[in-house]
């Protein structure tokens, strides 16, 4: 799954999975046993039962007597710190998620559209005399971190040292370097606590803010809970979307007629990102689920305290699910692609990532008619991590 062959075509890979046995055990994944789930109709059925939590403290009661060994206990520890949307189950989930859903509401969102497309425009202004940039640090990335930074109301100057830790994180995520990855997240998280310090001195109208204030308002939430959500927006709220814009654009170049086709008819853009989301799967894997109890998925047995993982991009590439999807459609219309995930977990960020995705494609199209490769696809190298499919750099000519 780490191979420069499967980052660049997954689906093949994934249907040869899928075919074979689309549910398996994998004795050593992420330092323990763990159950991988590679088709739509399973991927769904996990990701909407509340048997299988997200909660990885629990995992010593759910495994029982069984011995936990120190490479598990160590792997764990990377993920079980957290206290956050993604990592809590109901009621805590519940709360948690309810202190931000009013910001990422389609309606909240839609009044964000002239400034990020005046984000975009000053992107694309800055990069236009040259004729050329790195699509993914010249735009894919600065675009997003840009808007969830102004949202948390971060400071401009720091918002580079978030791309370098949150790398880090990622691709130190499946690394034995526990010293190197921990150095990352102390050095993420000091940042957190200093801007909670600044925020609760000088407070504004941004998201940090609102947190620590209904955190003072008896909301209960603790200081981990806060350290926690404002880490999860800031990776979330850019990482993904970066992926979504470079691989999208990696896979109109590798479909001219259907970048055409996006550029003669922008009202294609909303239907064009779902299927960009489909096709391109920005997250390859999810986030791990402990079985609550024995569950019995076909003939195999999942036994309590086991981890499950599902692998979106097969999902979102099983031909039970999907009509002929290898081929990328821009007008497709059955398009339940699980890029976002389902169930209570289903992403906060979908409707911010597909308004991101809109105005970044149709104004790449528009204000560059020209816009190509300016690499041999044999070139670009993909970050080798398990739960993001991420282009190192696409370089573009226009």
């Amino acid at each position: 799954m780490l191979t420069q062959e499967v980052k660049r075509h997954p689906h093949a890979f994934f249907a040869r999975l899928r075919q074979q046995k689309p549910l398996f055990f994998v004795d050593n994944f992420f330092g323990t046993g763990a159950w991988i789930a590679t088709d739509y109709a399973d991927v769904t059925a996990i990701l909407k039962d509340p048997r299988f939590i997200k909660d990885l403290q629990k995992t010593t009661e759910m495994k029982g007597n069984q011995e936990i060994s120190g490479e598990t206990a160590a792997r764990l520890k990377k993920f079980a710190w957290r206290r956050d949307m993604l990592t809590t189950d109901p009621p805590d989930h519940t709360r948690l998620r309810h202190l931000v859903s009013k910001v990422f509401t389609p309606r909240m969102i839609e009044q964000l559209r002239s400034r990020i497309q005046q984000i975009t425009d000053e992107l694309l202004d800055a990069v236009k005399d040259q004729g050329h940039m790195d699509l993914v640090a010249d735009f894919a990335f600065p675009l997003p971190i840009t808007v969830i930074s102004e949202m948390l109301g971060i400071p401009v100057a720091d918002r580079q040292q978030f791309r370098t830790w949150t790398q880090a994180l990622i691709n130190m995520e499946e690394s034995k370097n526990d010293e190197a990855y921990g150095g990352a997240m102390e050095a993420f998280i000091a940042y957190i606590k200093n801007l909670l310090a600044e925020k609760r001195l000088h407070p504004g109208e941004d998201l940090v803010s609102g947190l620590i204030q209904a955190e003072e308002s008896g909301d209960k939430l603790n200081e981990t809970e806060l350290i926690s959500m404002i880490f999860l927006l800031i990776v979330a709220g850019h990482e993904t979307t970066v992926n979504l814009i470079g691989n999208g654009m990696l896979a109109l170049f590798e479909y001219p007629e259907q970048m055409n086709l996006l550029r003669n008819d922008p009202s294609l853009l909303p239907s064009a990102v779902e299927e960009l989301l489909r096709y391109t799967s920005p997250v390859t894997l999810s986030s791990p689920r402990l079985a609550s109890e024995d569950i019995l998925i076909h003939d195999q047995l999942i036994h309590k305290g086991e981890m499950v993982f599902v692998v979106l991009v097969s999902a979102n590439s099983d031909p039970q699910q999907f009509t002929d999807p290898e081929l990328l459609d821009i007008t497709r219309q059955e398009n339940q692609h699980v890029a976002f995930g389902k169930g209570i977990h289903f992403c906060l960020g979908a409707p911010l990532a597909r308004l991101e995705g809109q105005v970044a494609f149709g104004a790449l199209l528009q204000r560059f008619p020209d816009l190509r490769m300016n690499c041999e696809p044999e070139q670009l190298r993909w970050t080798p991590t398990f739960s993001l499919r991420s282009l190192n750099s696409l370089p573009v000519a226009f």
